[in-house]
């Protein structure tokens, strides 16, 4: 796994331990959907709500998860998914892996039982960040970037335990937080 200064859609944040206290970003990992000059915007991986797609979207009969994907518009819903084959319009991230498409589309084939879990991932709101606002947060260290190597299997990983196994991944000092309480004032 290596960590990388050079920011692009479809690398991971991972949330410095330090993130103590933000709701939000505390032991977050996000996927990067979009990076450029004018900002960047991206998905919690690891942040599952209560809420299920049917619980959403009465007319979709699915329980897929839906996930906390960052605190900007949480009224609205996005997907990330491997099967652009299957939905049109969708955008590559990279690695395999697509963002959003034709949502009627993407119902009809849900509701057909022709989208399997681990090929769709849905999350309330999304992680942004404004020009050079990414770039700020990571010289103050609140950051690692790492590729995505696990490609498009990325959606098939578990959420929990995935902040702890790529602080671990990164060893040293890293590893020593990865036991350390979610937040050690309540320790």
């Amino acid at each position: 796994m290596t960590t990388e200064n050079n920011i692009q859609k479809g690398h991971l944040l991972i949330a410095e331990p330090s993130i103590i206290g933000d709701v939000s970003f505390n032991r977050a990992v996000v996927l990067l959907a979009d990076h450029s000059n004018e900002g960047s915007i991206g998905f919690i991986l690891n942040k599952p709500l209560s809420y299920t797609l049917t619980e959403l979207i009465p007319e979709i009969d699915a329980s897929f998860k839906i996930y906390n994907g960052g605190p900007v518009e949480q009224d609205n819903l996005y997907f990330i998914h491997t099967i652009p084959d299957l939905i049109p319009d969708s955008i590559e991230i990279a690695n395999g892996i697509y963002w959003g498409g034709d949502f009627e589309t993407t119902k009809n084939l849900i509701n057909q039982g022709a989208i399997e879990r681990d090929k769709i991932r849905f999350f309330l709101g999304y992680s942004g960040w404004s020009a050079l606002q990414l770039e700020e947060e990571l010289e103050t260290n609140s950051w690692i970037i790492q590729q995505n190597d696990s490609r498009k299997d990325l959606l098939k990983i578990p959420s929990i335990d995935f902040w702890k196994k790529r602080i671990i991944a990164l060893g040293g000092e890293y590893a020593i937080w990865s036991n350390a309480p979610e937040n050690p004032i309540l320790n």
